[in-house]
């Protein structure tokens, strides 16, 4: 059996920097299932509430769920939900102080977001087969990424030696 060069990205030598990324991806859903979200009338409760919660733990959760992913210091995720015609819009946001980006982090948020609420419509999206013709997930994509320069990193730590020399 042959082995494969599987092996995690060497970040070590990477100097700890600010990092943000923002995924956002849309579940399209029938306008009476719409409808019932926006009355809280759903069985299983809140779907958008739900989605939020399940978001955040799943961006804390990304390395125990993509083998290959850096467990790294998060400092914030926020989750946003967009109610849009017969659509829900999510965006999730993810910030770390850290060494590598927050990416992964950032579309496993929106997509358990969106799974989430999937899950907590199922019974109303069923068409008679037990099929979901009008449902679907899309556009799941990282629309920001944001990294501090090694510049703004090395400038800061310089400011902020001087001002601890000062006092």
């Amino acid at each position: 059996m042959e082995t494969t060069n599987i092996r995690m990205a060497e970040i070590t030598s990477k100097k700890p920097m600010y990092r943000e990324a923002i995924a956002e991806g849309t579940i399209y859903l029938k306008e009476s299932t719409v409808e019932r979200i926006k009355d809280k009338t759903l069985e299983k409760g809140d779907p958008i509430s739900t989605a939020e919660i399940a978001g955040i733990l799943a961006a804390k959760q990304t390395s125990q769920l993509i083998p290959l992913c850096h467990p790294i210091p998060i400092t914030n995720v926020k989750i946003d939900m967009f109610l849009e015609g017969n659509s829900i819009r999510s965006q999730c946001k993810v910030k770390s102080i850290g060494q590598t980006g927050v990416e992964m982090e950032a579309l496993a948020g929106v997509s358990i977001a969106l799974l989430t609420i999937w899950d907590m419509v199922k019974p109303y999206e069923k068409d008679e087969q037990g099929q979901y013709p009008d449902t679907s997930i899309t556009n799941i994509r990282v629309i920001k990424k944001f990294k501090e320069s090694e510049e703004e990193n090395e400038s800061e730590k310089s400011s902020s030696e001087s001002l601890r020399t000062k006092t």
